[in-house]
């Protein structure tokens, strides 16, 4: 890579060449979607750049940002590195006190906010932050008052960028000086083990990933990526620079049902990014939509959902697509898959017709396919798409990593798999004692790159325990196939270890519990213990209908969580779905369970791509579980 090599520059690229193209579609707190093109863009990029200057926003500054996606944090972002400062940023659910130990640990003296209301978490930790300078609101900042520091609204900075005439000049000159290895952003980590880590990457982390990622997902200039994640988060940030970086567009919605389908109605993507859990909430509102049709419906509709499963299944033999974890032959699998493929296709296709039309309709008529990052797909919301005939590439990556490690090819897509790594990333899996391990065997997988990170902001402890010799330790148990796919089983670190010292990885029996529609989210728990138990969170609307069908009678909802009936009739639940039939080994089956009352949330028990925050989880919950293994 050219050491002159910067996304700033690469931006300038695409407005100097797509100019008119369209950049960003947002609403503006409004109902309706307007758009700005690059050429627009560029232009309140460099008069946010000429704006921050004259606040003296100089090279190696840090400055935090809190707020969701929306096109001003975009712009900031970019205004940011073109100045060479570096960006501190997090979402608008952040808690003042984590916020606030972020923008302090960071040494931030310069801080973006969503509204007044984010800029009232500031405000109340002021004490905390003696380094803070300069507020900056992007909707206006109303009576918002800080001792000490200076509170301007986006626009006010706009405004007095566009009046230097020597805003092109100014960008241009900083553009100049940007190199390859500089910082660019100091990402804290969500912390689903310990305390948040801020993650320093740099322009050289993200164009490692630029230059070798439209292999796995072709994406081609004046496409739309539709953008429901948090802007802030690794996984977003980095499609967003793709998207820039191939003239496409980015259209900001929200993760909310709803507004999210009449937004794709609206804009119809061809792309979206999203995490597990929002593809496997468009699968749970599609199948309560069916169970609360007509028998004959659901029995069409499931028989259509288990054609479509099998067609799959023999299109990957068909094509040579099958996981090899084991040795497979190409010419045995296409032998055994062709006639029945040949056969099932007249009534794949009427099943497309009659039911998965109307599925792929809500995606828009341009939909090519959908992107999955933040965390393993659940196999049984893969499955439910692969058989309507929607194509989820899964991804994987780490904050540490900027974040693209693999991803599914567009081309090729390897089910059950992360897909290849990119490449020029090194790798190895290493088993318990330190050996490598071969395809079809587990181990940890440790990753050697361009793209990772410089270490962690001030902790050189901790950079060390996951970085040595340039190799870094992803913390991720993995399986290899004989064609270098990979498949990662669970994290090292959230390993249950029972008291018989057998080892078992929770996420694929919490994957396999919120397959019920009566489970929503569930934590499995027994460290040290002689079994495992549970934390479930229920659904609320699928247990009042148990209620009602069993002619149980309750005033609150909360009392169904300790009625005995729906206790019993929850456990068979469970056991139908952990057992050894379902692929389980005995020790993995859920002994005890707890129904909690309130779901676990974004923020608190939750990461921000919805991942279980499992210390926190620990420590929230720590009597009730205790209570199950009393």
């Amino acid at each position: 890579m050219d050491n002159q090599d910067t996304l700033i520059r690469r931006f300038k690229t695409v407005v100097d060449r797509y100019g008119d193209n369209p950049a960003l579609f947002s609403k503006n707190g409004g109902t309706e979607f307007s758009s700005i093109s690059y050429q627009q863009l560029y232009h309140l990029v460099r008069d946010l750049t000429a704006g921050l200057e004259e606040l003296s926003i100089r090279r190696g500054d840090h400055v935090g940002i809190l707020s969701d996606n929306r096109k001003e944090w975009l712009i900031s972002d970019l205004a940011i590195i073109t100045l060479g400062a570096i960006d501190v940023p997090r979402g608008s659910d952040s808690t003042a006190e984590e916020f606030a130990y972020i923008l302090a640990h960071a040494d931030c003296r310069i801080v973006f906010v969503e509204n007044a209301a984010q800029g009232e978490k500031v405000a109340s930790k002021k004490e905390k932050l003696p380094k803070l300078e300069i507020l900056i609101s992007y909707d206006p900042p109303e009576d918002l008052s800080i001792p000490g520091v200076q509170v301007y609204s986006f626009q006010d900075i706009l405004e007095r960028g566009s009046r230097r005439e020597d805003g092109d000049a100014l960008f241009e000159s900083s553009m100049e000086r940007g190199e390859i290895d500089d910082v660019v952003t100091i990402i804290y980590t969500s912390g689903t083990t310990g305390e948040p880590k801020g993650v320093v990457l740099t322009n050289r982390s993200y164009i490692f990933q630029l230059d070798r990622i439209y292999e796995f997902i072709p994406l081609r200039p004046g496409e739309r990526f539709f953008s429901v994640l948090p802007s802030w988060h690794s996984y977003e940030r980095a499609i967003e620079y793709m998207v820039i970086n191939r003239a496409c567009s980015i259209i900001y919605s929200k993760p909310v049902g709803a507004i999210m389908l009449a937004d794709m109605a609206a804009t119809n993507p061809h792309w979206m990014t999203s995490v597990p859990r929002i593809w496997e909430a468009i699968r749970a509102a599609v199948l309560r939509n069916v169970n609360k049709g007509s028998n004959i419906k659901k029995s069409l509709f499931y028989f259509f959902l288990t054609v479509g499963q099998t067609h799959f299944t023999l299109l990957t033999m068909v094509r040579g697509l099958i996981p090899q974890f084991v040795k497979r032959s190409r010419w045995v699998d296409f032998s055994l898959a062709i006639l029945p493929f040949l056969l099932l296709t007249p009534v794949k296709l009427l099943g497309d017709l009659l039911v998965f039309k109307k599925i792929k309709q809500k995606l828009g008529s341009n939909f090519r396919a959908g992107v999955s990052g933040g965390g393993a797909l659940p196999p049984h919301v893969d499955r439910f798409f692969q058989a309507a005939g929607i194509k989820i590439l899964e991804g994987y990556g780490l904050t540490e990593t900027a974040p693209v490690l693999s991803v599914r090819m567009f081309s090729k897509p390897v089910p059950g798999t992360i897909g290849p790594l990119l490449p020029d990333i090194e790798y190895r899996l290493i088993d318990n004692d330190g050996a490598l391990v071969q395809p079809g065997k587990k181990g940890v997988l440790y990753v050697k790159s361009e793209q990772i990170m410089q270490g962690y902001y001030k902790r050189p402890e901790a950079s060390a325990e996951v970085l040595r010799d340039g190799w870094l330790n992803t913390g991720d148990i993995a399986v290899m196939t004989h064609k270098h796919e990979l498949k990662i089983i669970g994290r090292a670190k959230e390993t249950i270890v029972l008291l018989g010292g057998e080892n078992i990885e929770p996420v694929p029996i919490e994957d396999q519990l919120t397959r019920s529609e009566l489970i929503d989210q569930a934590m499995v728990v027994g460290q040290d213990q002689k079994f495992l138990g549970a934390l479930i969170v229920p659904n609320r609307e699928a247990l009042e209908q148990q209620a009602r069908k069993r002619g149980i009678a309750y005033v609150d909802a909360d009392e169904l969580l300790d009625d005995p009936e729906i206790s019993e009739i929850m456990h068979d639940e469970i056991q139908s779905l952990v057992n050894s039939n379902q692929g389980f080994k005995h020790f993995e089956r859920i002994f005890r369970f707890k129904l909690l009352s309130h779901p676990f949330e974004v923020g608190r028990e939750l990461t921000q791509t919805m991942k279980i925050r499992r210390n926190v989880v620990d420590d929230l919950y720590r009597r009730e579980i205790q209570e199950l293994f009393e």
